[in-house]
């Protein structure tokens, strides 16, 4: 089934059937001057048509010479595009090279543009950022499409296997610790958490949990005395009241050593983490073991399979998030395009500073591409045949070059009246 018509080739046709008629109509003029005697008028519309015949065969000669032979004779110094198709090709690649993609001019052409303004009243428009977020969704979701799950999580196991390898665990925990003994942090998480076992030790569950445990104990180191005792106290209520009496004992000795900052718990709580922290720095034998704890939870199976399975959680939610209207990760890109747009508007370094930055990068690239664009036109065209040649540039050209024959065949006739009066004259 063939394809769309050219228009230009429809065009090319009809103007091609214009210049032909019209230099048929001239042929026709000369020949019916001749007929009417050539006397009078004749005798001017015989040298017009005479003229312009001549300069009509004489530029359908010029245009159709540059294509290709006319006639089909070999007549030297015709078909000159397709006999010259390579030096044209090397001319026109050097051409592209030396006015297209000179750094100089590329740069220069920039700091006229003004590129980071453009691009920041560009970005002020909220429907050119949606639009922008909605073309980023996309290539997101596509991405998402053609990456291989299997090697992206492969390339997460190493990762986090190099990571672990190298994170020393010794050295961040006696840094963490450090932080935390500086301006006395230590001291506050040691007051919470004495804090949170007083609230512990005071919850009527765990008083009759501890009764209950006193209790058995009892009765089962001494069952005679147990026994006994029953009769005359139940040992249930000997054990609520031991019970309370610690309490009360264990909240007095936690409130004595939350009010005093010198309390010796407090002290020996400092001295046991300062040397740890030392201990961490210091003792190859804690770090190694350190190690090896951490060598165990690498290879952890839950750890295994948390890793694995942490590509394909990361890449559903990116996609349902993508996929959706309201998507998060777009909703960020609109809001840093719209903060990159009035940064842009209002920061006059910043558009100086990115406009340098698009200048230098535009004529890094254009230095690289010279010879490869002069390289890619001059073989594509070489690669051509010379039919395919001839017939791209007459779609091209050729309604232009038709023109030149109406105007040859015009000013030929002009001629022949110029001609014409001036022989009347000598006459």
């Amino acid at each position: 089934m063939a394809g769309p018509i050219d228009p230009r080739r429809a065009q090319l046709q009809r103007l091609r059937l214009i210049a032909v008629a019209m230099l048929l109509a001239m042929a026709a003029g000369f020949v019916l001057s001749h007929v009417m005697g050539g006397d009078g008028i004749w005798a001017w519309v015989g040298a017009f048509c005479e003229a312009a015949t001549v300069g009509a065969l004489a530029d359908w000669f010029a245009v159709v010479a540059l294509f290709r032979h006319p006639l089909g004779l070999p007549i030297p110094h015709t078909a000159i595009l397709p006999r010259n198709k390579d030096r044209l090709a090397d001319s026109l690649g050097l051409f592209v090279r030396d006015h297209f993609l000179q750094p100089e001019l590329i740069a220069a052409r920039l700091q006229r543009l003004d590129a980071a303004r453009w691009v920041g009243h560009w970005l002020g428009a909220p429907a050119q950022r949606r639009q922008l977020a909605a073309l980023a969704r996309g290539w997101a979701l596509q991405l998402l499409d053609v990456l291989d799950e299997g090697a992206v999580r492969r390339a997460i196991n190493r990762f986090v296997a190099e990571q672990l390898k190298r994170w020393d665990a010794a050295s961040t925990l006696a840094d963490v610790l450090g932080l935390l003994t500086a301006d006395n942090r230590h001291q506050q998480v040691f007051d919470a958490g004495l804090e949170r076992l007083g609230r512990w030790l005071d919850e009527p569950g765990v008083r009759e949990r501890a009764s209950a445990l006193i209790t058995r104990y009892i009765r089962k180191q001494w069952p005679r005395v147990a026994s006994t005792v029953d009769f005359i106290k139940p040992i249930e209520e000997i054990g609520d009241s031991l019970t309370a009496r610690l309490g009360e004992a264990a909240l007095e000795e936690l409130q004595a050593i939350l009010t005093d900052p010198a309390h010796p718990l407090r002290q020996d709580y400092e001295q046991w983490l300062a040397g740890y922290v030392q201990r961490l720095r210091n003792d190859p034998t804690l770090a190694a073991r350190l190690e090896d704890y951490k060598t165990q939870l690498a290879a952890h199976p839950a750890v295994t399979e948390y890793v694995n399975g942490l590509w394909q959680r990361i890449a559903a939610a990116l996609r349902r998030d993508l996929s959706a209207s309201d998507s998060a990760v777009a909703a960020h890109i609109e809001r840093a395009l719209a903060g990159l747009a009035t940064a842009l508007q209002r920061d006059g370094a910043l558009r100086d500073a990115l406009n340098t930055h698009i200048q230098r990068a535009a004529s890094r690239m254009a230095g690289r591409l010279r010879e490869v664009a002069r390289t890619h036109v001059a073989s594509t065209l070489k690669a051509w045949d010379d039919d395919k040649l001839v017939d791209q540039l007459e779609l091209s050209v050729g309604r232009d070059l038709q023109f030149i024959r109406y105007n040859g065949t015009l000013v030929g006739g002009l001629i022949g009246l110029c001609l014409h009066a001036l022989k009347n004259l000598l006459a």
